[in-house]
């Protein structure tokens, strides 16, 4: 018989669960809960300080009085989103798409990447990731039993002292190139790209789909920032019918409608690969919610009408302008955003008062903790530490980087400009 001790820990959690350090998120909010200065100005995580256009949140409400918009939606996606979607996709794409067959509809964007890696990963199976990454890829792959292989995107050189475009974040295609193994499944692409705001170019697309084509590689390109770039965008599964047929292009109703706990997301693919998708979705979640669908679909549908589209680049781009300008009063440096609604700014001229007593799980972590902590317990404004989405080794490229999302009221912005002039004191 075996002893108690040989015995296996009933609640041991299993690895792909278990980590040892505090995650970010929760870091920051325990130090926006303890700082003196409150409320807080959450600069931090990316969600909208304000809601969707009326037209969608009336849409939302009109689809709570129809039965079936009450009741479970197919599990690939209630039709008229699907046909929405491929309606306001297929100009982009320069071909019809497919409603039935090249479009899925998932839990959230998350949700629809988890789907993607479920449907083609088994264990030991490789994914490279650009660093740095959204972190919800990681988990995403590990939790079929994938592994993740880090290419380093490399910082303009000179990005500590002047600001630069985030276009100077560059992969080194060598690099890259490197990286493929026989166990090379997918590749991750995200543009316009958190946290740094780039929007890769044509050129840059090109030369990482011909390598995937090359080496018979799925893309898996994360698109959610769409509808907000400020540059000319491409979309990878464009360039070529080769890459097409190898890439899966995700998109977020959250993102695009300022909705981001409405968790409606969708994957356009050729369906050879969208049909794996939706079985991995369906055995995930099995569907998602109903009358955001249906309200997610009118806005695809109105939005044209009501030039919102262009409207939501317009106001994204000014606040961007406008919350940008108090870094150039302080004469810190930023990566200038392409896209999104992310901006990186290097503090490397902020001097941390040497006797400040940080606690020890934010002390033993890179400097950009440290600075996301003081700015918070000292000026109430939370930013996030961009090395949270780096490995540990390639943590040094942005520690004295800090993550900040413009996507607030513009009296918000104000608040946090006005508390941020507060570091006069401790720039050097």
């Amino acid at each position: 018989m075996s002893t108690a001790a040989e015995r296996r820990d009933p609640i041991k959690p299993a690895a792909r669960v278990a980590r040892q350090n505090q995650d970010v998120w929760s870091i920051v909010n325990e130090a926006a809960a303890a700082s003196p200065i409150q409320p807080i100005v959450n600069m931090g995580q990316g969600f909208f300080g304000y809601n969707p256009p009326q037209f969608v949140i009336d849409a939302a409400k009109a689809s709570l009085d129809k039965v079936e918009c009450n009741q479970y939606s197919p599990t690939k996606g209630r039709p008229r989103l699907k046909k929405a979607i491929a309606n306001a996709y297929s100009p982009f794409f320069g071909r019809e798409i497919n409603p039935e067959t090249e479009v899925t509809i998932t839990t959230g964007a998350n949700e629809g990447m988890l789907s993607a890696f479920m449907a083609f990963l088994e264990a030991g199976d490789e994914v490279i990731v650009f660093e740095p990454f959204f972190d919800q890829y990681i988990s995403n792959i590990e939790m079929p039993g994938g592994k993740v292989v880090y290419v380093p995107m490399h910082p303009p050189p000179n990005g500590s002292t002047t600001t630069s475009s985030a276009s100077e974040w560059k992969i080194d295609m060598e690099q890259f190139e490197a990286a493929i193994t026989p166990r090379t499944r997918m590749v991750v692409l995200n543009s316009p790209h958190n946290p740094i705001g780039k929007v890769f170019s044509r050129e840059e697309l090109l030369a990482v789909g011909e390598l995937c084509v090359k080496h018979g590689i799925i893309i898996l390109s994360d698109e959610v920032y769409d509808r907000l770039y400020y540059v000319p965008f491409t979309r990878v599964a464009t360039l070529s019918p080769e890459i097409d047929r190898l890439t899966l292009t995700v998109g977020s109703g959250g993102k695009n409608f300022y909705a981001t706990g409405w968790r409606v997301g969708w994957l356009i693919g050729p369906e050879n690969l969208i049909k794996y998708v939706s079985a991995a979705h369906t055995r995930i979640c099995y569907s998602s919610v109903s009358p955001l669908q249906e309200a997610t679909a009118v806005g695809f549908e109105e939005a044209d009408k009501h030039d919102f589209w262009n409207q939501s680049k317009r106001e994204m781009r000014a606040k961007m302008t406008k919350f940008n300008a108090v870094w150039d009063e302080l004469g810190l440096p930023y990566s200038d955003p392409e896209g999104g609604y992310f901006v990186l700014v290097n503090m490397s001229r902020v001097k941390l008062p040497a006797d400040y007593d940080f606690p020890p799980h934010v002390a033993s972590r890179p400097r950009d903790f440290k600075l996301s902590w003081f700015l918070i317990k000292e000026l109430g404004v939370a930013a996030i530490p961009p090395t949270e989405f780096f490995t540990p080794q390639n943590a040094h490229i942005v520690e004295d980087w800090l993550r900040f999302a413009v996507c607030k009221e513009d009296s918000v912005l104000e608040n946090a400009m006005e508390r941020l002039r507060g570091l006069k004191k401790y720039i050097h």
